[in-house]
């Protein structure tokens, strides 16, 4: 896969974005008076409000007196995702659906299959001359967009938008950052710059005219989710930007105006859930802005200044150091994406005797000897999300418990996707890779099977918090979530019986 430079005549100006957010990927060569409609093809960033790319494309269709469209594809279980995650991205998508048509009257068109056709046909069938894109760090999606440039029409150009990150990614740093203490300063020199108020999104001067596909939502979600029904939706978390804002400062339960104050003391403990932000799935998908929850936090930093400054560092460096990691490094889910001297010490200690081997069917179904490691796994697999914390804790266990350090970050990736709301994100994998591989990291005390990986036991655990505590807690958890399932299957099968 080829990758794609960015030098300063590939910044493009913008009335409505700054400079350096965008792009250009292929200049076309379409030439007026026969310009052709704008479409925006929606990925990572999948919401109306605070979308730099939706904001670009809508500014771009307005200064060429032509219309906007967005094209939405859906993959078959992208990267394993099951009726968990994309019957939440579907859900939220229904609602962007409905919001966009009625208040922008920009039509949006959804497509299943594989985007390197699907993709370039619309443009070709619209006679497009501007295909605008979100950008991801992720290989899976810089190759389709590689592709799709050779599958459309020399007359299309091609911009990419950084609307995820804050400080855009080829703008914060050109080559891969050792770590936080590396790319930090870099981004916070840029701060002044990006972390701004977004403009107000104009509408559109001329409309789409055309006719839009029907999309029958129910009966897609319904499919959907019936086919990845191996790991079922949750209920804790709403879908949706609606949803992502009122967990962001409602007034009922919102983190920066009811659980902000205890954000600092709270968020390393696996027995206070409420005391992390629960933005993750929301930031995942794209239904809120990362910088609009700067934006918002920041107002009220003068009340809470530790708590403010710490959920900062997360969501602005820790994030797009993770962005960094995976754009910057093609080898970002296997050892070979490791550190020389990380690389090194897990090679010296691979054939280390371990007191437990497990197989990846035992480690999926939390059948181990440690009830620490149980809980967490089941944890994640009935409610979507293991706290940070544990998060570390589990994939260093993984390291200790199987054949391999390259399998450990396998069935951990593996385990990841497949059962977090929020899988399949650069998070996710710099988080794996942290834990097994020691990125972002330094070399510690040597020890059998780790090396100089950080270390992680139980007995440490339990002078952090209560271990006991936090293993009844999930034993609660997962079995009000079974009695609540069994009872909409009982309620299910009552239904059909009566004809209902």
């Amino acid at each position: 896969m080829a990758t794609t430079t960015t030098t300063a005549s590939s910044l493009i100006e913008s009335t409505a974005v700054q400079i350096g957010r965008i792009r250009v990927l292929k200049e076309g060569t379409h030439q007026l008076p026969k310009v052709g409609p704008v479409v925006y093809w929606m990925f990572r960033d999948q919401r109306l409000r605070d979308n730099w790319a939706l904001i670009h494309a809508v500014d771009q269709a307005n200064r060429l007196n032509v219309p906007v469209a967005v094209a939405f594809n859906l993959f078959d279980q992208f990267l394993g995702a099951k009726a968990r995650q994309l019957g939440f991205m579907l859900r939220g998508l229904q609602q962007l659906h409905r919001e966009i048509e009625e208040t922008l009257k920009i039509p949006l068109f959804l497509f299943q299959g594989e985007a390197v056709d699907t993709i370039p046909n619309f443009v070709k069938e619209c006679g497009a001359s501007l295909l605008v894109t979100d950008f991801s760090p992720l290989r899976e999606v810089r190759g389709w967009k590689e592709e799709i440039m050779k599958q459309v029409p020399d007359s299309v150009s091609i911009h990419e938008v950084d609307a995820h990150n804050i400080v855009p990614m080829w703008v914060a740093s050109n080559k891969l950052e050792y770590g936080a203490r590396t790319i930090r300063r870099k981004i916070n020199n840029l701060l002044p710059d990006y972390l701004i108020e977004f403009p107000t999104l104009k509408p559109q001067v001329k409309k789409w005219d055309g006719t839009n596909r029907c999309i029958d939502w129910e009966i897609l979600i319904e499919n959907v989710t019936r086919k990845g029904a191996e790991v079922p939706e949750i209920e804790w978390c709403e879908p949706g930007e609606v949803a992502a804002t009122e967990t962001l400062m409602g007034n009922k339960n919102g983190f920066l105006t009811t659980r902000l104050k205890n954000y600092s003391t709270d968020r390393n403990n696996p027995l206070k859930p409420n005391g992390l932000s629960g933005l993750s799935p929301y930031l995942h998908f794209g239904h809120i802005s990362a910088q609009r929850c700067a934006l918002e936090a920041r107002k009220v930093r003068k009340v809470n200044p530790q708590a403010v400054d710490a959920f900062l560092e997360e969501l602005i460096v820790r994030r797009e150091l993770s962005d960094n990691f995976c754009y910057y490094q093609p080898h970002y889910g296997s050892v070979q994406g490791a550190w020389d001297w990380a690389r090194g010490t897990l090679m010296a200690h691979a054939l280390d005797k371990r007191e437990h081997i497990y197989t990846k069917g035992q480690l999926e179904k939390a059948q181990t000897a440690d009830p620490l490691w149980n809980a967490s796994q089941l944890e994640m697999v009935h409610h979507g999300k293991m706290h940070g914390f544990m998060r570390m804790y589990w994939a260093k266990k993984i390291l200790e418990w199987t054949s391999s350090p390259q399998e450990a970050l396998e069935i951990a990736i593996y385990l990841n996707d497949k059962y977090n709301i929020d899988g399949r994100d650069p998070n996710g994998y710099v988080g794996c890779m942290w834990s097994i591989c020691g990125v972002h990291d330094q070399g510690w005390k040597e020890r059998p099977v780790f090396g100089k990986i950080r270390y992680m036991n139980y007995a440490g655990c339990k002078r952090k918090f209560d271990v006991d505590g936090y293993i009844a807690y999930v034993k609660r958890l997962v079995g009000d979530i079974k009695k609540r399932k069994g009872e909409t299957l009982l309620d299910s099968k009552s239904k059909k019986v009566m004809n209902i």
